[in-house]
């Protein structure tokens, strides 16, 4: 499966939205190119984890360095967690399909599981007096998209002095306040406000 710009932009939504509501991702494939984990797709999956490739190419795709082709196989990893650059060698062990089926029927006998209730979550994530540390950069990042009428990651990253991962969160937030339009494909995003928040 080729990620094409409307399949890249599904996942990298997805991400996002799972990420917002403390959902856990696990994305894999067996084709580690370029062309299937996009810079896209990348950005929003913050740990990465390699088993062993064929090449160096594949490590410097999944994991942006070499050593996934030095692996023994058989379990043997690499794993990046989030706001790390540095790998971790871990190795998974095998389990095989009678242990999980156990496992299974012995979580399965432990009780009926609780209805779910929406009244347990609370109205509002955060109050609304709280500001976020970035606040203050959020409008300036907001300014600058005023003014120019462009809403593009690149742009924030030159203005602002920030990460790709920065400035993606910045036009996301832009979104789900209704100042910047959803992204459509390759088309760029228009900015649907005139007015400075």
């Amino acid at each position: 499966l080729m990620a094409a710009a409307e399949v890249e932009g599904a996942i990298a939504r997805l991400a996002q939205m799972a990420r917002a509501v403390g959902i856990h991702l696990i994305v894999a494939t067996q084709r580690p190119s370029v062309d299937v984990i996009t810079g896209m797709i990348k950005a929003n999956f913050p740990a990465r984890l390699s088993f062993q490739v064929s090449s160096k190419v594949d490590s410097r795709t999944i994991l942006d360095m070499n050593g996934a082709e030095q692996l023994l196989g058989y379990g043997d990893m690499l794993f990046i967690p989030p706001g790390s650059s540095k790998p971790i060698r871990i190795h998974g062990c095998y389990v095989s399909e009678p242990e999980i089926r156990r496992v299974v029927d012995f979580l399965k006998g432990q009780g009926e599981a609780e209805p779910f209730s929406w009244s347990l979550l609370p109205e509002e994530a955060k109050a609304p007096s709280e500001e976020e540390p970035d606040d203050q950069l959020y409008r300036q990042a907001v300014e600058i998209v005023v003014q120019t009428r462009q809403a593009s990651i690149s742009l924030l990253q030159r203005r602002l002095r920030v990460g790709f991962n920065r400035a993606a969160r910045l036009i996301e937030r832009m979104e789900a306040e209704g100042i910047v339009s959803a992204m459509e494909g390759s088309k760029p995003r228009e900015v649907l406000t005139d007015r400075k928040e």
